[in-house]
């Protein structure tokens, strides 16, 4: 999978709007905690980018990035005006990349995935929380 530096995942802006169409899905969002410069934020994005893009994935989730070191507004899940860098460490994610898989109440689902890891096993890592949460929020459905 290659990625031109233009592309990139939809910064966060307004969650609680998001939320709703998680919820009318039973869709997950999967939130990629980034910051200038990181190298590593540019490896989870050859992943993440395609899964939003790809015909078979991209309406398993909604896929957003959180900059933690960007003053940008944002609107969270609850519909409270913050920032990106506030949202972040309101969530305490210091170290990136960080994903983390939030179902439409703002409640993380699993673990979250801090740095690359494997880089081999990454792609794996992301499909597998993508593919619990939204079996955790269709069972919460029902």
């Amino acid at each position: 999978m290659t990625l031109s530096a233009a592309q990139g995942l939809p910064a966060a802006e307004n969650l609680a709007q998001d939320a709703s169409q998680m919820r009318a899905g039973a869709l997950p969002m999967v939130v990629l905690y980034s910051q200038a410069g990181c190298t590593w934020c540019e490896e989870a994005r050859r992943y993440l980018v395609p899964m939003s893009t790809a015909a078979e994935t991209r309406n398993h989730a909604l896929y957003r990035q959180v900059d933690i070191d960007s003053d940008a507004g944002l609107i969270d899940f609850g519909g409270a005006r913050t920032t990106h860098r506030a949202f972040a460490r309101d969530r305490k994610v210091r170290l990136t990349p960080t994903v983390e898989v939030y179902g439409p109440d703002g409640a993380r689902i699993g673990d979250a995935i801090v740095g690359m890891r494997l880089p081999d096993f990454y792609g794996q890592y992301l499909g597998n929380a993508v593919e619990a949460a939204r079996t955790t929020l269709k069972t919460e459905k029902r």
